[in-house]
C-alpha cells in the first residue's frame, strides 16, 4: 500500500471577528510551516495588537500531528486553546496557526461563553480560508558517473520527479524530489546503477 502523501493546509491569511458582551475578538488563520514561523507571526501580532488583553492559539504542524500546540494566554484553562485547536481538527487542517485576539468588553462571559466566543472566532476565521492540498515529498541528492546519465535522467523522467540542481562533470552531482507515494519504487530503480551514492531528506 502506498503511503499517504497529501494533507489539507491553507494557501493564505484569512480573518474572522466575534463580539460578545462588549468583548471584541479578532481572528487570524495563517498558513505555518515550522515552530519558528509561528514565533515570528505571535511576536508581529502581539506589537500590531499591543493594546489586547489576550492571544489565544493553537496550531498543528506537519502530516502526522508531528507537532501540536494550545495556548490559554491566561484565560481559564482549556476554554479558549482547546476550542480553537477543535476547529482547526474539524476541517482536518495541519501546517495552521489559528490565533484569536480578545479586546476585554468589561463583562465576564464565564467557562462556557468564553469557549462558545473562541469556537465560534477561529471557525469565523477558517470559513475565510483558501483550503489547499499540500504533496509530501522526498528530496534526493545523488552522485554519479558522467557515462550513467541518460539511464539517470530517463529513470527520473519516467517517474515524474522534478530535478531542482544538476553538475555535470565527470562525477555528477543532481538533486531532485518526488512525491512520497512515489519514492520506493525510484529509489529501487536507481540503486541498481553502478557506483551511485545517494542522501535523502523528507519534507
Amino acid at each position: 500500500m502506498d503511503p499517504i502523501d497529501t494533507y489539507l493546509s491553507i494557501g493564505g491569511e484569512s480573518s474572522g471577528s466575534y463580539r460578545e458582551k462588549a468583548s471584541k475578538f479578532i481572528s487570524l488563520a495563517i498558513p505555518v510551516s515550522n515552530e519558528l514561523d509561528v514565533k515570528v507571526k505571535m511576536d508581529q501580532l502581539r506589537k500590531e495588537y499591543h493594546d489586547a488583553s489576550h492571544f489565544c492559539y493553537a496550531y498543528r504542524l506537519g502530516s502526522g500531528n508531528e507537532s501540536i500546540r494550545v495556548n490559554d494566554d491566561g484565560e481559564p484553562s482549556g476554554s479558549a486553546g482547546k476550542p480553537i485547536y477543535g476547529q482547526i481538527l474539524s476541517q482536518n487542517l495541519s501546517d495552521v496557526l489559528v490565533v484569536v485576539i480578545r479586546y476585554y468588553g468589561g463583562k465576564k462571559l464565564g467557562i462556557p461563553g468564553l469557549i462558545r466566543a473562541y469556537r465560534t472566532s477561529a471557525c469565523d476565521a477558517l470559513s475565510h480560508a483558501l483550503i489547499i492540498t499540500k504533496t509530501l515529498t522526498v528530496e534526493h541528492t545523488i552522485q554519479f558517473p558522467y557515462v550513467s546519465m541518460n539511464e539517470v535522467m530517463r529513470i527520473l523522467k519516467e517517474e515524474d520527479a522534478r530535478i531542482t540542481n544538476l553538475n555535470s562533470a565527470e562525477i555528477c552531482q543532481l538533486m531532485f524530489t518526488i512525491r512520497l507515494s512515489l519514492n520506493e519504487k525510484v529509489v529501487l530503480r536507481l540503486n541498481r546503477i553502478k557506483d551511485l551514492s545517494a542522501s535523502v531528506h523528507i519534507g
